[in-house]
């Protein structure tokens, strides 16, 4: 079963598992949906009016607070009515053949399907608002371009995981009344040691140690035209701590038969579960003053989870690099990071980038290849030779006058980019030749990558 954690605020509010079904067997979100997103839009509105209402009686007294927040109270009240007609449009079932069926639109019906044997992930998160009536929005994507997602927002959480655990059950073809999978916990990252990191990170203190110098030079100077830029060179890495520290927190690693399960957030809480095979990359990041503690974090490329290529996806936003090893075990069986043999770029690659040309370095043997870059912040990426989908050789006009060449490994988007930098040139090609081939044998065979022990797999429901 999932952690208690985040199931609610302690505010007592609890409301039972209510799901409207029609006479076709159709279901439909929780009946408070409206109300939940009438009132998410309530803080941002007050703010917004008030502005406005400032603006036009010349000042932020009584009058403006009173004009805002009856402006907001109305904004509330017309979202909450077209919520409701929404509600009232929005049907989603499991057709004949398993797949997901969704009905939505007040002024334009949308009639989406979603192919579970292409499940590619399946989320339960609660934002704020949510949480304080213990509902949960469920997301679901499958493999495919364009509008291959669909949120369910809002479901009781009891709905939500159960939810969760038919699209699981039907994906993997397993009767649709299978019980939860239950999980076992891998990995939990401390508070303290999320937020030690966070503000150990090299651009942190970079730009935290330029604001000291910044007051500094200013104080010296007994002038304060360097305070304005003090408060950002400073606020702005305080900003990136505090929101990365609200986003993963408690974050947990916990696996099952139906794939890895990743719970994280404070204000929002998300449970992620990733299907077996669907984690394309994995990167290790070291950062600078994390190697004292012995601490790297894991950036993963998950199918279907980051569209966005400057999307971070964590396997663990800091971990030790024992712990960050085993992790790396169960997700890419057979993979022996210390039995790689590295292939280094040249002494003449000083020339292309004096900095960190002697990290540069590629690696490929029967599961994975690999690349190894940076000096400040070192970084090992790897990806199994399934989930390779292009190979390219590319040398810019100062790399071809060293003779040197650099690799490009595609994968799925996400934050994970695998590239052999300035390798020598026969050395770049002969690893593009391999890895193609290795590649396309993989694809051949149809290899799958699994974390999950055969007797672990759920029994079916009767």
């Amino acid at each position: 079963m999932d952690s208690p954690v985040g199931d609610d605020l302690g505010l007592g509010i609890r409301l039972p598992d209510i799901g409207r079904v029609n006479s076709r067997g159709h279901r439909a979100v929780h009946p408070i949906t409206p109300v939940i997103h009438g009132l998410s839009v309530i803080p941002f509105a007050i703010f917004l009016t008030i502005g406005i209402a400032g603006s036009l009686v010349g000042s932020l007294g009584i009058a403006a607070l009173v004009v805002g927040v009856g402006g907001a109270l109305v904004a509330g009240v017309i979202a909450t009515g077209y919520q409701y007609l929404a509600w009232r449009a929005l049907e989603f079932w499991f057709d004949e053949d398993g797949d997901l069926r969704v009905d939505s639109g007040v002024l334009t019906r949308a009639q989406r399907r979603l192919q579970l044997s292409r499940l590619q992930s399946i989320d339960v998160s609660q934002p704020f608002i949510a949480r304080l009536f213990s509902m949960a929005a469920v997301t679901v994507e499958v493999a495919g371009s364009g509008d291959s997602r669909v949120e369910l927002r809002y479901l009781s959480l009891g709905d939500a995981r159960a939810l969760r655990s038919e699209a699981l059950a039907r994906a993997a073809g397993l009767h649709h009344d299978t019980v939860e999978a239950p999980e076992q916990p891998v990995m939990r990252v401390a508070p303290r040691d999320l937020a030690l990191s966070l503000l150990l990170r090299t651009n942190t203190v970079t730009l935290l140690g330029a604001t000291v110098l910044i007051l500094v030079v200013s104080w010296q100077a007994e002038g304060f035209a360097g305070i304005g830029l003090a408060l950002v060179t400073g606020g702005l890495p305080v900003a990136i701590v505090i929101t990365e520290f609200i986003k993963y927190f408690d974050f947990t690693v916990a696996e099952s038969p139906d794939g890895l399960r990743l719970r994280f957030g404070m204000t929002k809480t998300q449970t992620r579960t990733v299907p077996p095979g669907r984690i394309q990359a994995i990167e290790i990041v070291e950062p600078l003053l994390w190697r004292r503690m012995g601490w790297v974090r894991l950036r993963v490329n998950i199918a279907g989870v980051a569209d966005d290529p400057k999307e971070e996806t964590l396997l663990a936003p800091v971990a030790s690099l024992k712990g960050a090893e085993a992790l790396i075990a169960r997700v890419l069986p057979g993979v022996d990071l210390a039995a790689l043999r590295w292939t280094t770029a040249p002494s003449q690659a000083r020339w292309r980038s004096p900095v960190q040309w002697r990290s540069l370095a590629a690696s490929s043997d029967d599961n994975v290849v690999a690349t190894r870059s940076g000096r400040i912040t070192r970084r090992r990426a790897f990806v199994p030779h399934p989930r390779t989908q292009s190979v390219r050789v590319t040398q810019g006009p100062w790399e071809r006058a060293l003779r040197l060449a650099t690799v490009h490994v595609d994968s799925t988007p996400g934050p994970v980019a695998i590239a052999a930098l300035h390798l020598a040139a026969h050395d770049a090609r002969a690893l593009a030749d391999a890895q193609a081939a290795r590649a396309g044998r993989a694809r051949t065979i149809d290899t799958t990558i699994r974390w999950a022990r055969p007797e672990d797999q759920r029994p079916a429901g009767n």
